[in-house]
């Protein structure tokens, strides 16, 4: 397929699939409060994109502990940035780091021209030169193709429903229901089972359709599909062994008492932003396939593979 045909289409695909989580959105309120819960549902759907969209780089920065670099600090991370910001056309995005052991990064902002990347202290010990470019490709694609936007939309919007039927399942419980504004028992219960569902169903579409193309795009990029690939291997690697390490500590160490387990330190990120990584900083955290925000690394390893063999032949 032409590029410009597959991002046209990959464009279309996910702001149809926003706005499908939009809808959702103003369904619920309209199930759970009638008329007036729907006229409620879409001013809060349009007041909260506008808010995202303005501050989406600081909320997932903040949320993740990210600090903005000084200047002349990290030269080989910057040196990287501004090579691959140079040859994808773009501003020079702004750069932060996360001061935390476990490898991983993530770009965010609403435009190229308001963009950050920020890189783990744990990512630049465990990189050399070719798969830290091959990973901050990655990141730069995703700012190129504007998917840190969209993504961070869909979250917001797909926690947004989740919470409006936890309202309503509480309202139910606690305090009964008046269906004189619309909306019976029966759409409330409806909206508090399928609504949620079908709001990350949409969410994970959307994130792990822009992994795929940003794996892609990267790849390009750089002209290495290969270095993004050891890369990705070296990331699921690390990430699911410091997992395995954080599981063994909550089982097996007690507290001082004696008593209870001693606590398992926070995860690399926050969770409501764990799809903005170039690998999921939760895996091996009991969270099933179907609902990681990202592809397989297997996958997304062989079809970078696959690009490789194409580029070779």
């Amino acid at each position: 397929m032409n590029p410009v045909t597959s991002n046209f289409t990959n464009s279309l695909r996910t702001w149809t699939l926003l706005a499908a989580l939009g809808g959702i959105l103003i369904a619920v309120g309209g199930l759970l409060g009638g008329q007036s819960g729907l006229v409620f549902a879409l001013v809060f759907a349009v007041a909260m994109n506008g808010f995202v969209y303005w501050k989406s780089d600081s909320l997932a920065l903040r949320a993740n502990g990210a600090r903005e670099l000084k200047p002349g600090e990290l030269p080989r991370f910057r040196a990287i940035v501004a090579d691959l910001a140079n040859r994808a056309g773009l501003p020079m995005p702004r750069l932060y780091l996360v001061d935390r052991p476990e490898p991983n990064a993530f770009a965010t902002g609403r435009d190229p021209n308001h963009a950050a990347v920020a890189v783990t202290s744990g990512i630049l010990d465990l990189m050399d030169e070719r798969e830290l470019r091959g990973v901050l490709a990655y990141e730069l694609s995703h700012v190129k193709n504007r998917d840190t936007l969209v993504g961070t939309i869909a979250a917001t919007i797909g926690g947004a429903i989740s919470f409006l039927a936890q309202m309503a399942q509480f309202q139910m419980i606690f305090g009964g229901r008046d269906d004189r504004n619309g909306g019976g028992g029966f759409g409330a219960i409806i909206a508090i089972i399928l609504a949620p569902i079908a709001a990350l169903i949409i969410q994970l579409a959307v994130s792990r359709g822009r992994e795929y193309g940003a794996d892609r795009s990267g790849a390009q990029l750089t002209g290495d599909p290969e270095g993004l690939a050891q890369a990705l291997l070296a990331l699921d690697g690390a990430t699911k062994q410091q997992a395995g390490i954080l599981g063994r500590i909550g089982q097996r160490l007690p507290g001082r008492s004696g008593q209870s387990p001693a606590p398992v330190p926070a995860p690399a990120a926050n969770p409501a932003f764990a799809h903005l990584f170039i690998v999921n900083p939760l895996s091996g955290r009991d969270v099933a396939g179907l609902f990681s925000t990202h592809p397989p690394i297997a996958e997304r390893v062989g079809r970078l593979r696959a690009m490789e063999g194409r580029r070779a032949a």
